[in-house]
């Protein structure tokens, strides 16, 4: 009897001590959600590495990766409806100067890598070729704007622009049967371009003006996490960081455990994406995730000549660097 009770106690404490997260340790861990600005894609891939490797775990967070429904990540995120988001410098400066309390807290990516893209066989090699063609966007004044000023350097009209709202119509679709160019993320469309065979002419928007060369896409979260619960976002941010680090050092890895998340993205795609994008993260910065305030300033100051701003941007209040690993 006496070794039947020392049996079962060791038992109990070699339970106690093995694989597997006690209910007492899961309790602990504070739950927090991340909102998704599009379809899981390369640029999330450090929140989703941070999850599989336990990352998020080991900084006392269980955190869940939302898809974007009607609301989207911005308005989520300034409301408290979710604690962090990923955005875009435009969105948060354009909430800002309406007194929305959403802060950047990260640059995803160093430099902007979208701009104007139209298959080669459209001929659309400068900004005057936009004249008579038709540009398939979803609507906002911004597009009109960027395109208006890069089209002025080199005395074209954007009036003469033909502008169509495509919403979510895929760019592959629209250019062959809606519209002659688009605005994409070349480490997504443009690859996805390379892997069909498809030759674009490209056109970067950052070449045209370093005011245009702002951060998309970037982590958000509310003014009120930051007064009331800083270390939660510093250890939000301690894990992401984590997690783009590992993207740029072995994006191989991070691209399986982004498909592993997401079975339902196109295998080749993402593998070709990540190694694009891992040079890209942290690129010329000291650190991945760094902003710079004459960035912000630039493209506020861009936004405001070009009447899309009702006021002038405090741009110190609308990020910060505070949070990230020193």
């Amino acid at each position: 009897m006496k070794k039947l009770i020392v049996l079962i106690f060791a038992v109990m404490v070699l339970t106690a001590c093995g694989g597997g997260e006690s209910k007492e340790e899961q309790d602990e861990l504070k739950k927090v959600s991340v909102v998704l600005d599009w379809t899981p894609n390369t640029n999330h891939t450090g929140l989703y590495v941070a999850k599989a490797k336990g990352y998020f775990k080991d900084k006392g967070l269980e955190v869940e990766i939302l898809k974007p429904g009607e609301a989207g990540a911005d308005q989520l995120v300034a409301s408290g409806k979710a604690e962090f988001g990923v955005g875009y410098q435009e969105g948060v400066t354009q909430a800002r100067v309406k007194d929305v309390p959403i802060v950047s807290i990260a640059a995803v990516i160093q430099h902007n890598t979208s701009g104007f893209a139209s298959p080669k066989e459209k001929g659309i090699t400068s900004p005057t070729d936009f004249e008579g063609k038709k540009y398939g966007g979803w609507g906002s004044p911004v597009e009109k704007a960027v395109m208006g000023s890069i089209m002025n350097q080199q005395d074209a009209d954007v009036e003469k622009v033909n502008f169509v709202n495509i919403g979510d119509t895929d760019f592959f679709t629209a250019v062959k049967r809606d519209v002659d160019f688009a605005w994409i993320f070349y480490g997504w469309t443009g690859i996805e371009a390379e892997l069909r065979g498809e030759e674009l002419n490209m056109l970067y928007v950052k070449d045209y003006s370093e005011k245009l060369d702002y951060y998309t896409p970037v982590l958000t979260t509310n003014e009120k996490m930051i007064e009331n619960d800083p270390d939660t976002v510093q250890a939000f941010l301690a894990a992401a960081s984590k997690g783009y680090e590992l993207a740029i050092d072995q994006p191989e890895e991070a691209a399986q455990i982004l498909l592993d998340a997401e079975p339902d993205l196109d295998k080749e795609l993402v593998m070709k994406s990540q190694k694009w994008l891992a040079p890209r993260y942290q690129d010329d910065a000291d650190r991945w995730g760094e902003q710079k305030l004459e960035v912000w300033e630039n493209y506020a100051d861009w936004m405001y000549e070009n009447q899309l701003l009702d006021k002038k941007l405090e741009s110190k209040k609308a990020f910060t660097n505070d949070f990230l690993p020193k």
